[in-house]
């Protein structure tokens, strides 16, 4: 399975920080035991990658972008019809500009699922979205 993780859970995940740390730990081990490949765009690691440089952490920075280059994560790309997906999830749904770009550039590049811990995504029904229990 291919799936896409929301930038939050991979900051839990490899900054190991907040209350879901050990929830997102314990999906991501389960997820890479079972096969599955993740995957990510170049906004994801955008967004993982700015606590790391505000706090000026090279060895953070160093796990993120090591992270993004393990070769079972798929970068997918953020294409015109990403962004017009991503209008289009917006208009219906009211989502913000990044919820909406990151669901798009699942659903555009194939996706299975949507890895996140926001319960109001779960509003879109063109991918199966997963909210980390």
């Amino acid at each position: 399975m291919l799936i896409y993780c929301d930038s939050v859970l991979l900051i839990y995940f490899l900054d190991q920080v907040g209350p879901f740390h050990l929830r997102a730990r314990s999906r991501m081990v389960a997820l890479q035991a079972a096969g599955d490949r993740v995957a990510l765009s170049d906004l994801t690691r955008l967004e993982c990658r700015v606590g790391a440089l505000k706090r000026k952490d090279a060895g953070a920075l160093g796990v993120f972008d090591g992270f993004f280059v393990q070769p079972d994560v798929q970068l997918v790309p953020l294409t015109a019809a990403v962004f017009d997906r991503a209008a289009q999830l917006r208009a219906d749904l009211n989502f913000k500009t990044p919820d909406a770009l990151h669901l798009a550039a699942a659903i555009e590049s194939g996706c299975d699922r949507f890895l996140t811990n926001d319960t109001r995504l779960r509003r879109c029904t063109d991918i199966a979205i997963e909210v980390l229990p």
